[in-house]
């Protein structure tokens, strides 16, 4: 009889901090996503002229604005990434695709994307840049 309330305290101790310790993970990982408040997609290829052109502006989006906005770049001409294209129906590269903190898509763009046209966007949303 011992032995079973020890094996039964044991798996309830088990339980217990098995659950405490997803609880702590999950917490984690949404105070983590909550902090994103804007995801930055780029569609295009590393060898397109106007798509390389992008990609300081995208560093800049990103050291700018840190944890705010998630910047994705997708290179829709190699063949692991071709479907990216498809699932965000671009019609040409770069195409610049935003998505609020629910994964809604709220703005696009066709072309090369100024930086200061995607801060007036970013900022419209209610971010701030890092000082």
């Amino acid at each position: 009889m011992k032995n079973l309330i020890s094996i039964i305290l044991l798996v309830t101790f088990i339980f217990v901090q098995v659950s405490a310790a997803q609880s702590k993970e999950n917490k984690s990982r949404t105070s983590k996503s909550s902090k994103t408040k804007v995801t930055f997609i780029e569609l295009g290829s590393v060898n397109c002229v106007p798509c390389k052109m992008m990609q300081p502006v995208m560093k800049a989006i990103e050291e700018k604005y840190g944890d705010q906005v998630k910047v994705v770049f997708y290179d829709v001409w190699t063949k692991e990434q071709k479907q990216y294209a498809q699932i965000y129906k671009i019609k040409l590269i770069p195409t610049q695709v935003f998505l609020d903190e629910n994964g809604k898509e709220f703005h696009r763009h066709e072309g090369f994307y100024p930086e200061a046209e995607i801060d007036k966007l970013l900022q419209g949303k209610g971010l701030k840049p890092k000082s």
